[in-house]
């Protein structure tokens, strides 16, 4: 991927409960990306499993810009969910649902491992998109380092899940780091929250454990 280009992104993470999960699992796998990943302008969606940290599960979905989940399309499929979805979604536990752009991106290409981190909500978005590419340009110094950028949501479209606590719902930026192998990971997530004076209880890292591209979709 061109890390300059303004993409657009979708983030999911969740909990859920041990009863629920096989089907959550064949929902996620079985329909729900590969319904996402058709809609036009969606370039590719992964799902990731904790390693450390919470929520367990973490979805990425990559669009060519934003406009593809801001379209009457995107938003008709979101209200006009099937039925495995309805059942499934409301089991989803403390889920965090973000649409926004990705900007001060740093590398190219996924990772085996993905560090996640929210950060404060800022005064200048722009010095704290300066911050973050000069993070990202230390961190790609590692070997192990594949990719970082920072998620910036917008309200408007992340519409909330139905278990989401709306009491504690922010737009807080979310700084991600991709990387080859575990312990580059969270060496990067490490210095990442310190340097970022990330918010500790939102750092987590995930293994990827499948990724569907638009290209293969026949």
């Amino acid at each position: 991927m061109n890390s300059v280009s303004p993409y657009g992104m979708l983030f999911v993470a969740a909990d859920i409960n041990a009863e629920d999960e096989a089907d959550f699992n064949a929902w996620y796998d079985r329909e729900h990306i590969e319904e996402r990943v058709r809609m036009q302008g969606v370039i590719s969606a992964a799902r990731y499993a904790a390693v450390s940290g919470s929520p367990k599960y973490l979805s990425l979905y990559w669009a060519e810009s934003i406009s593809p989940f801001a379209s009457a399309a995107y938003a008709h499929a979101f209200q006009n969910q099937s039925a495995w979805s309805q059942k499934t979604l409301p089991k989803m536990l403390a889920p965090t649902r973000r649409i926004g752009e990705v900007s001060a991106g740093v590398g190219q290409g996924s990772g085996a491992y993905v560090a996640v981190v929210s950060l404060n909500i800022p005064d200048d978005p722009h010095a704290l998109t300066d911050r973050c590419a000069e993070i990202g340009a230390r961190l790609s110094e590692d070997p192990g380092f594949v990719h970082s950028y920072l998620l910036s949501p917008k309200d408007e479209l992340s519409r909330p899940l139905p278990q989401e606590d709306l009491a504690t719902r922010r737009m807080y930026p979310i700084f991600i780091v991709e990387s080859s192998n575990a312990r580059s990971n969270e060496q990067a997530l490490e210095f990442a929250s310190q340097a970022l004076d990330g918010l500790p209880s939102t750092a987590a890292r995930y293994s990827l454990t499948w990724k569907l591209s638009a290209t293969e979709l026949a």
